[in-house]
């Protein structure tokens, strides 16, 4: 059986963010592995609310999937809309991602 993996980007720092954000894309684009899962957390939800510099460089992921934000944090942070109207699914992802590792997804967390 291949590799699947959850990306979980989650750090406020836009170099370590966009690393991420890079490999998710080409690990999609390419098929590296049996699947990718793609999760926005923390610090980087308000990023890519807030930064259009950012969401232009995030934008070529859409094409390949649609990221999941956590909505417990975007709603705290008020940017849950603006996630919403990115293009970005937001939810509560904790047990998903709980439920992700269990079934063997490796977590990559930027």
């Amino acid at each position: 059986m291949g590799k699947k993996i959850m990306v979980i980007i989650s750090t406020a720092e836009r170099e370590k963010a966009l690393t991420g954000v890079m490999y998710a894309t080409n690990a999609l684009k390419h098929k590296w592995l049996e699947d990718v899962k793609v999760f926005f957390f923390g610090p980087f939800e308000k990023l890519v609310a807030e930064d259009q510099e950012i969401q232009a460089l995030v934008a070529p992921l859409l094409e390949y999937q649609t990221p999941v934000a956590c909505m417990f944090i975007s709603d705290r942070d008020n940017v849950s809309a603006s996630l919403h109207t990115l293009g970005y699914d937001v939810s509560y992802i904790g047990s998903e991602i709980s439920a992700y590792i269990e079934e063997g997804y490796i977590p990559m967390v930027f």
